[in-house]
């Protein structure tokens, strides 16, 4: 039976709850909205898989992986999909070629009002809602045993997600049906939290006294793939610009504890396919994204990734890249948890969002006029 006794040796990838044949293991969530399995001990009868299925560890599958993987600088042809994606527009490469032959594809997009969850794609324009990133860790309840259902019916599937999810994901679906599974992960800076994303879209709504009806996490339409801009509009057409969840995003304060150790940040990927932002795109050719609006880095992991590369190239401008000119911070070691954490947590608990919202505003103007200091 699975026990969590730190919250750093949990990744909510759901692979534990969704083997259990009893479903004694529900996902709760914690202060921040982070889930973790609970037991119901009444219905649980010890059969230990909830255990063996979980793959946030050392050991996760690496069987299928390439000795090193080939690397690619990559750009959509066609630049409506640059300018309407988060950096080079590859997976949109990738993914129309799954649905074009009559696969399906699951990604990133919203349910409700805004909740980041898992959904289902089986056309392109149900899978457009997964362009974009979002800064949250998304909700996949009951996505593993659908992918699965899927899968036992014979089509190939295409599952993007973070690499602990492709990696619990792969774990749970077993040898006999990863043949027609394609995993692509994200090189992951490390998960927010829902309810703080809950809240901060409920900050922006009663400060407005309007409803919010577009969010993007990184607006590069005003200055760029390069930037860092949150905007959103509001239902009476309004557009605004306003990067307070940014500001906390990078304190690393509101991230799931399990990404301060996060064992899949190196080259050896739990999935076929690596994609991420290409940062350092100039060692590779000064004038590859010369107008700033975006370029992908990809990792082609296995023998899968490379012929399913292979079919998608010619929608691409691409180059090949050595291992050295691509590597990412997040490739080499997981992002430091803000020390501050759990001080960020009880003020939460205790005071609500707007009172760490504008402790964190705080936070930043001390550091700003600290370095200040230092410089003078």
């Amino acid at each position: 039976m699975i026990q969590i006794k730190d919250k750093a040796d949990c990744c909510g990838c759901t692979a534990c709850a969704s083997i259990c044949p009893k479903d004694a293991i529900t996902m709760e969530p914690d202060t921040l909205g982070f889930k973790y399995p609970k037991v119901d001990l009444s219905k649980c009868i010890d059969c230990g898989l909830c255990e063996k299925v979980c793959a946030f560890n050392d050991n996760y599958d690496k069987s299928l992986n390439l000795k090193e993987p080939e690397i690619y600088a990559a750009r959509h042809k066609d630049i409506h999909e640059i300018e309407t994606s988060r950096s080079g527009a590859a997976f949109i490469a990738i993914s129309d070629h799954i649905l074009e032959n009559g696969g399906i594809v699951y990604g990133v997009g919203y349910k409700d009002h805004f909740k980041v969850a898992h959904k289902r794609a089986t056309t392109k324009e149900e899978r457009n809602e997964f362009k974009g990133s979002k800064y949250v860790q998304s909700d996949l309840d009951g996505i593993f045993r659908q992918v699965k259902e899927d899968l036992k019916q014979g089509n190939t599937v295409l599952f993007s997600g973070t690499p602990c999810q492709t990696a619990g994901l792969n774990s749970y679906i077993g040898k006999k049906l990863r043949e027609n599974l394609v995993l692509v992960d994200i090189v992951c800076h490390g998960v927010p939290s829902p309810y703080i994303w809950r809240d901060y879209l409920a900050y922006i709504e009663k400060k407005y006294k309007n409803e919010v009806v577009k969010f993007d996490f990184r607006d590069k339409s005003r200055i760029g793939w390069s930037g860092h801009i949150e905007s959103f509009v509001l239902n009476n057409g309004k557009k605004y610009e306003m990067n307070t969840y940014t500001t906390i995003f990078y304190k690393h304060i509101m991230l799931r504890r399990s990404c301060g150790i996060c064992y899949f940040t190196n080259i050896k990927r739990p999935s076929d396919i690596t994609l991420a932002d290409f940062w350092g795109w100039e060692k590779v050719s000064k004038d590859f994204n010369k107008d700033n609006k975006g370029v992908s880095l990809i990792l082609l992991n296995s023998q899968k990734g490379l012929e399913l590369y292979r079919n998608i190239k010619e929608s691409l401008h691409s180059l090949h890249v050595d291992i050295n000119q691509a590597m990412q911070r997040n490739l080499m070691h997981p992002t430091n948890i803000n020390n501050r954490n759990n001080r960020f947590v009880q003020m939460y608990k205790r005071f609500g969002y707007t009172y760490v919202h504008y402790k964190c505003v705080q936070w930043k103007l001390k550091n700003r006029i600290s370095k200040l200091i230092k410089l003078y």
